[in-house]
């Protein structure tokens, strides 16, 4: 038996080919979702296979690496970063059937208007599995809910580019880079121009309701939340938010 490490430490524990999580309330519809994507042929989620007695979710083991900042060069590399973009597009097809019968499920996350698909809700270099440098797999959705492809794809290029602030410590010094970079995950997804337009202001829509998120957790008890706001986790995300206000315009430039 092994704990694994991440944004659960000592609660997320494997088993052989079985994963052993903590569940919450959104776990079954979470689990409904993992089917309903399998079935339609996007295999590259974990296999949902029930709860434990103790309440724990079990899914399999997806083999490979995940990558937590600074990146790995694997999770850093072109390769992964356009890979991880036709993923996520992939997932988002398959998921986008699953939302008639998404309407009457809880999420943890609420929804946001248009819902096209589900969103996996946090697309980051850590919730992806690779295969030396491609992207193969998708983990950990806690956090989707049905909204529109926009808020993944905006929040997955500001996670894989990364599109940080360069004083940001996993951020790139070279905006021009950040643009190229931006640009390739946006044609490896396949994002039509109107919604070009309109990433860095999703982008900036995302990163504020993250911090609405951390500071409701952290106000009703969270350890974790009042840990990550102790550490200014939230004051990153602010300078990000700034960095790209004031470039907006030369990256939408790059990116059409």
């Amino acid at each position: 038996m092994e704990y694994l490490t991440g944004g659960r430490e000592n609660q997320i524990v494997r088993s052989g080919k079985l994963l052993y999580r903590p569940a919450g309330f959104w776990s079954p519809s979470v689990h409904l979702l993992l089917k309903h994507v399998r079935r339609h042929g996007f295999c590259g989620v974990p296999e949902p296979l029930g709860f434990a007695d103790d309440g724990r979710e079990i899914l399999t083991f997806i083999d490979g690496e995940v990558s937590n900042y600074p990146l790995s060069p694997a999770a850093a590399s072109q390769e992964a970063l356009e890979s991880a973009a036709q993923l996520l597009h992939a997932y988002h097809e398959a998921s986008a059937s699953f939302l008639p019968d998404a309407a009457s499920l809880q999420w943890m996350l609420p929804p946001q208007e248009p819902a096209e698909v589900i969103c996996h809700g946090d697309f980051a270099p850590y919730n992806v599995v690779l295969a030396g440098d491609t992207a193969v797999a998708i983990i950990d959705f806690d956090t989707a809910y049905p909204g529109p492809r926009i808020w993944d794809v905006a929040y997955g290029a500001y996670r894989w580019v990364p599109l940080h602030n360069p004083q940001n410590p996993a951020g790139l010094a070279d905006l021009d880079i950040q643009i190229q970079r931006t640009k390739l995950f946006c044609d490896a997804y396949g994002l039509p121009g109107h919604d070009r337009l309109a990433i860095i202001d999703v982008t900036i829509s995302r990163l504020q309701a993250l911090i609405d998120f951390m500071q409701k957790e952290a106000a009703q008890g969270s350890k974790t939340f009042q840990a990550h706001l102790a550490a200014g986790h939230h004051l990153v995300y602010r300078d990000d938010m700034a960095f790209l206000r004031d470039n907006q315009a030369q990256i939408i430039q790059g990116l059409l």
